[in-house]
Formats: structure tokens, sequence, C-alpha cells
């Protein structure tokens, strides 16, 4: 089987924050093994840029380990690491000083007629001054740059963020990345819904009965605790992973796979979600927070402990009851659910259909259970549909629910790539599908933010749970008391 690379143009990427943990452990790799796959021009660069004063091979000595730790060793053979690391170049500058700017400004203009584009790996609190030092040294023009989440703490930050980057690029050069829609799976979402005539024409009320997305973490806060505390689980994933995965599901079809065609659908996603607010706040949302317990076969501590703290109210665990009042999806429940120290890293989304208006089998064979049709966007990405199916065997029906199990990693025999690999070329190609308007970013703000401003007027604690558990029994009364159930690991 053979892939069709669509080709991309020469440029010039310059990553801020060069140094820092997102780069050596994501973008290093992924642009490794964009080379190693040959779509990476031959005259293409990449500058690092941070604070600490390296010299160009110091930086290449940094960016090999990252691939020893990150890249199997069997693909580290000679030349194309060589050839890799010989893109690399280095400048030491601050966002907030001068030195280091001009430097920069020679060596993006040394590459000639390049695309240049530049990732601010960087803390949100430099998205804006970095865009003034680029625009100031004329490296703005022409130019396109890569915004991480958070993209704000409320909406009112990130209206502030996005006028501050929006007075040096326009929109149509900004890329507000979430990695989660570079996952292969998250794709084969849209392909699964519009290239099949299978599911669209049952993709409503009347054939969905629920869907339930969960992104749950093994792990705890453990170094990010910091940043942690200030966040919690609401901001640092519902209101961006998990929103945009809603509104994959959701979205009407687009008339094309045109950036603006695919945003403008999730746009009125967002827009549709019913308000929650502090008059339904108890009753359609839990909060959470670790306590010790045990993962991966040892003791861990709880999320006090790794703050070192003795009282904190933010949430390691929110589930969400969410709904979106169009006439497609008009009583269908959204169960929304994430947190760190479950009991299992899994990443999915159950759309849960109806179950048959009625059975011809009779009481012998027991309950029909309902289809349901699982994707799996990690750890191991795939997609199941669950049907009923007889036994074989004679001596009367009998029926059992299997699942049709497509693994991408079997069923392709190649290596899956990371989302980042995906997304940073996606940019040099100037295509912003799977990239945030920001409109969308402040849509989905305007429905977290009175969630956030309930949960202050309550003045409730987030409710305890044991590490290695699946979040707090509140939880499970959450989606119990609509007679539904938590459906874990593709269940």
């Amino acid at each position: 089987m053979t892939s069709r690379l669509i080709p991309v143009a020469p440029f010039v990427l310059t990553v801020f924050g060069a140094t820092g943990d997102l780069s050596r452990r994501k973008l290093i790799p992924a642009l490794f093994h964009r080379d190693l796959d040959g779509q990476i021009p031959d005259n293409a660069v990449i500058i690092g840029v941070s604070r600490r004063a390296l010299s160009h091979e110091e930086f290449r000595a940094f960016a090999h380990q990252a691939l020893v730790d990150h890249i199997p060793s069997g693909q580290l053979d000679g030349s194309p690491v060589e050839k890799f690391l010989a893109r690399l170049f280095y400048v030491a500058a601050d966002a907030d000083a001068e030195p280091g700017w001009s430097d920069l400004a020679s060596l993006v203009a040394a590459q000639g007629d390049m695309i240049p584009v530049y990732y601010l790996a960087t803390a949100p609190a430099l998205f804006g001054p970095i865009c003034e030092k680029l625009g100031k040294h004329g490296l703005a023009e022409k130019g396109r740059v890569v915004i991480e989440k958070p993209i704000g703490k409320d909406l009112a930050s990130a209206v502030a963020l996005n006028e501050q980057v929006g007075r040096i690029f326009p929109e149509e050069r900004v890329y507000r990345i979430d990695h989660y829609l570079g996952k292969e799976t998250v794709q084969n979402l849209m392909a699964l819904r519009f290239a099949n005539a299978l599911f669209e024409p049952l993709w409503n009320n009347g054939h969905i009965d629920h869907v339930q997305i969960t992104v749950a973490e093994a792990l705890g806060v453990e170094e990010r605790a910091g940043y942690y505390d200030t966040a919690g689980a609401l901001r640092d994933m519902v209101q961006n992973h998990m929103l945009q995965l809603l509104c994959l599901v959701a979205m009407e079809p687009p008339h094309s796979l045109d950036a603006d065609a695919v945003r403008d659908e999730k746009l009125k996603v967002l827009r549709a979600l019913k308000p929650i607010d502090e008059h339904n706040m108890a009753s359609v949302t839990v909060r959470g927070q670790y306590r010790a317990g045990a993962s991966a076969g040892g003791a861990v501590p709880g999320y006090l402990e790794e703050l070192g703290s003795s009282r904190s109210q933010t949430e390691t665990f929110v589930a969400v009851k969410a709904e979106v009042e169009n006439w497609r999806w008009a009583g269908v429940p959204f169960y929304l659910r994430t947190g760190k120290r479950l009991a299992s890293r899994v990443s999915e989304i159950v759309v849960a259909f109806r179950p048959v208006p009625h059975s011809v089998f009779g009481e012998a064979v027991g309950p029909l259970e309902a289809n349901r049709l699982v994707i799996r966007l990690q750890p191991d990405e795939g997609v199941k549909l669950w049907l009923m199916i007889k036994d074989p065997g004679p001596g009367g029906i009998r029926l059992t629910h299997v699942p049709l199990d497509m693994s991408f990693a079997k069923a392709f025999k190649v290596r899956n790539p990371d989302a980042y690999e995906r997304l940073i070329l996606d940019v040099v190609r100037g295509n912003q599908t799977l990239f945030m308007r920001r409109d969308e970013v402040e849509a989905a703000w305007t429905w977290v933010d009175p969630i956030l401003q309930a949960w202050r007027n309550a003045k409730e604690a987030p409710r305890p749970y044991t590490a290695g558990t699946w979040g707090p029994s509140a939880s499970i009364a959450l989606i119990e008391r609509d007679g539904r159930t938590w459906l874990e690991d593709g269940a």
C-alpha cells in the first residue's frame, strides 16, 4: 500500500521555546519523521529560539538527544539523522528584550523566498510579546504563526489574546493548534460520516440514543501541578479538546472540506449548546479531585500532595451532560468525561444507537443490546462497530454482542503518524481546516464561562475520588439518572 503525499513548499520554521518540553517530546521528533519520509524539502530550515545561550552545534546536540529519547533506535541510523540535524540553527532571544532579534531576522532573510512559519511553543503570556517583536523586526510579513492552548483562561482573556496576536497577523495566517484534531481517528470520524452511505442517514435523534466522549488519563498532574492548579479539567480539556470532538460528531455536513466550510459548521454546534449556569449546574455537571490511591500497580499520591498544598478547589475530573439544541440532536445527550488518575488511559467517542423497537427472538435469547460505534483515539487508534450476532452451532438461536474491530495499526501495517507531523505541515501548506478559528475559541469560552462562574458561586469543594478509579460516584449518578451507564474501554 502506498500513500500519496501532498508536496510541501520550501519553508523556514522558527520554533520559540525550542529547548522546552513540547519541542523535545513532540516537535523535533515529528519533524524528523516527516524528513525521514521525504516530505520536507531539501532546502527547508528549522530555527530554534529560546532564552538559553546555545551555539548551533549545542542545539543540534539537544535535538539529537530528543530523537534518541523519543524515536525507535532502528530509525536513527546514519545519514537521515545527520541530514535532519544539518537543517537546525539556533538563536538566543527573549520576548522582553532586544538582543538576538536582529540575528533572527538576518537568519530568516538569508533563507530567501521560503514560507516563514513561527511556532510559539511557549507560555501563553509570551504569545503577544513575541508577535509584537516579529512585527517590529519585519518578520511577520507573509509569515504564519502557530499558537498552542490555553488560549485565554476565560472569554475576556481569550478576546484580549486574539486581538493582541491579530494586530500583527491577520486571521488567515493564525493557526490555533489543537493536536486532537490531528489524530488519525478524529479525521476518520469525518470520513466515516461523509464518505459512507451507511451512517449519515442514521446520524440524528431518530436513531442515536446518546453520545459519550471520554478523555481519561492514568497519570496525575506531576510536574504540571503549578499550571494545572490555575486551570483545572474544564479549562484544560473540555473547553478545547472535548468540545472540538463534540463538534465533529454533531456538525452538519459541510459543503466541502474547505477550512471555513468545516469551521462554520463547528461554530453552529458551539452556538447551539444548551447553556449551563447556576440554575442547572448541579444536575448536569460533576467536579472531582483525586486522593491517594493505586495506579499502574503502585501507590500514588493525591492531588494535594503533588501540588504541595493542603487546600485547593481545582478540579482534576469533570463530567458534563451537554445538549445541542437543534433539530438533528434535540433530546440526545452528549456525556463528556475527563480526568487525571483514572483507571486507565483512554480517549474515545461512543455513539450509542437506539435499540430495535421489537425483538422477534423471544425471551429465550435475553435482551438485545443496542448497536454502538466506538471511535478510539488512544492508546490504540481504531474503530469498533458493536452488533448482535448469532453464536455459531446448532440448538437454536443464541445471540451475542460482538464488535467489528478495525485497528489502524493492524489494518494498514504502517506507523501511525503523530498528530503534530500532520499539523505542522498543514501550516506550511496553508490548510487551516484542522485549526481553530477565532470565533470558535470565543464561542467555546462563552459556553464554559457560566459553568466556571456557577461553580465559584456554589463554593462547593470538588468531590473526592480515589486514584485508579473512574472518578467520583456522583459522575455515575449523573448518567444513570437517565437510565444509561458509562461505557469503558470500548465495551
